[in-house]
């Protein structure tokens, strides 16, 4: 039996209705703007002939506010599977030219169907965000469907990666989704993301703001801490996504995508000495030392324009891919805050959701001290790290630069927290405070006393340095693996990752730890 020619057309026409209904003056428009459409940014994102659509034909229930018999194309949200290189993904596509990619009860059925789809057969998540918020036609059904999407986006939490690309407005309960998601990109010109908008702050609290001030993808960047990249168009967004991707394993159950086949070589690195400033008090900038230390100098790193003076991100150490933690004393002395503590534990727990190893360069001289940090919450933030690094069971390697004192040394990741191994610089410092704020302490009367009481000070914080501080002192009571030269760091964290890849350590039996949030 022959199937009637009527009935192919039938198909290609609807086929050709859902999917080319965005006129080519349109097109041209966003990517003046540095847009894509939805389509588009699917057809960047996935392999050529890779895309399989879910729900193309799914269509809305409304019947009020001239909603009936409406015809929405595919529901406002383009969801399927497709390949990124050899990775299957799960991309979800919101689509701003039917009424303005808003959220209804279909749309997010089709969202949530696609993620759980992606938790049963094991594969990131890349969603497009680009929506006016809640249908408001639909009324509680729209905010029935933002529920599923947020339950659903808790279910894979730690079982999948997820990634959220904000390419447009995502409005009101639009924004708890990427929140809830392990990455946020956010396109520098295009993207604003807030729950209230200028002109509803303005008509309850009086005060004027701009789109940029409360939901700018540089203030979420650098302020809020709710965005993780900023690209500076769709291309370069989707860019970013592939770039993560290459440094993440597909589910919980898997490896990140290490590369074994490179040999280790035992190679000295003297330029490293270069980046290592001649007097403790000067900063060292631990960008210089991670080039050195990562395969090609490539950093990806995240979270790179919030709380500066710590760097986290993802690289590859001879093959290994590793999440990198470094203090950067070049920003606030690489003291840690409030906001650096949240950026590591956020990252940490990132890491080990993907059995990704864990290298923390450690350059820090304290939690940072005042009023503001302390009503602020220091002690629970901090917390955030001891409690992150400490339920950590990827490989744990740390590497003690220069300073490392007091509970900063600890939150680190000292070996107590968890380390499997720790190598120190000659040039560590590792005590309880700094030398020179330990011997006012220590020393007040004899300070006192002392004629010249500047080079007096001097002297015993050379002392206590020697005596107290030294990483010797740490390495003979075995709180220290090694002491190495800095030039031989890259090979031997190289080494030291490649014998602790098959780590494996269990926890007491609990539904989960309760951080302190």
């Amino acid at each position: 039996m022959t199937i009637r020619p009527e009935l192919i057309q039938k198909l290609r026409d609807k086929r050709a209705k859902l999917t080319e209904h965005v006129s080519r003056e349109k097109l041209d428009a966003l990517h003046a703007k540095g847009q894509l459409s939805a389509r588009e940014r699917i057809g960047e994102l996935v392999l050529e002939g890779s895309f399989q659509e879910f729900g193309l034909h799914a269509a809305h229930n409304a019947t009020h506010f001239g909603m009936a018999g409406r015809a929405l194309p595919a529901d406002g949200v383009i969801a399927g599977t497709g390949y990124v290189g050899d990775m299957q993904v799960a991309a979800i596509s919101q689509d701003f030219s039917v009424v303005a990619g808003t959220l209804g009860k279909m749309q997010a059925k089709k969202i949530a169907r696609i993620m759980q789809h992606a938790l049963k057969i094991g594969v990131p998540v890349v969603a497009f965000k680009d929506s006016g918020g809640a249908r408001i036609q639909e009324g509680v059904d729209a905010l029935s469907g933002y529920g599923d999407v947020f339950y659903a986006n808790v279910l894979l939490s730690g079982v999948v990666p997820q990634i959220a690309v904000i390419c447009g407005p995502c409005a009101g309960g639009a924004a708890y989704s990427p929140a809830l998601m392990d990455f946020v990109i956010m396109t520098r010109h295009n993207a604003h993301m807030f729950l209230t908008g200028p002109e509803v702050i303005k008509a309850v609290t009086g005060r004027a703001t701009t789109m940029a001030e409360v939901g700018g993808a540089e203030m979420h960047a650098t302020v809020s801490g709710n965005a993780h990249f900023i690209a500076e168009d769709d291309r370069h967004a989707i860019a970013v996504v592939k770039q993560l991707l290459s440094y993440l394993p597909p589910n919980n159950t898997e490896d990140p995508p290490h590369n074994l086949d490179l040999d280790i070589e035992e190679l000295a690195d003297p330029g490293i000495n270069d980046c290592i400033p001649d007097s403790p008090s000067e900063p060292l900038d631990m960008h210089a030392v991670i080039r050195r230390l990562v395969d090609g100098g490539e950093l990806l790193e995240v979270h790179a324009g919030f709380a500066r003076n710590v760097i986290v991100g993802f690289a590859r150490i001879c093959g290994v891919v590793v999440g990198l933690v470094a203090n950067q004393p070049m920003v606030m002395a690489g003291a840690l805050d409030l906001n650096a503590a949240d950026k590591v534990a956020r990252f940490v727990r990132t890491c080990n959701t993907f059995n990704i190893p864990l290298v923390t360069l450690v350059d820090v001289p304290g939690f940072l001290p005042g009023v503001e940090q302390e009503r602020g919450g220091i002690i629970r933030h901090g917390a955030k790290m001891l409690s992150a690094y400490g339920s950590c069971t990827t490989p744990k390697i740390t590497v003690i630069l220069r300073k490392a004192y007091g509970g900063s040394y600890l939150a680190m990741c000292s070996q107590e927290l968890g380390a499997d191994m720790v190598f120190a610089w000659p040039t560590a410092e590792i005590a309880v405070m700094g030398a020179e704020a330990a011997v006012r302490i220590l020393y007040r009367k004899e300070l006192e006393k002392a004629e010249d009481r500047e080079a007096k000070a001097a002297e015993l914080a050379q002392e206590y340095r020697d005596e107290f501080a030294s990483p010797y002192v740490s390495a003979s009571n075995f709180y220290v693996t090694d002491v190495i030269e800095p030039q031989d760091t890259r090979w031997m964290v190289a080494l030291a990752l490649r014998k602790t890849l098959d780590k494996r350590e269990l926890r007491p039996a609990k539904k989960h730890g309760n951080i302190p949030l």
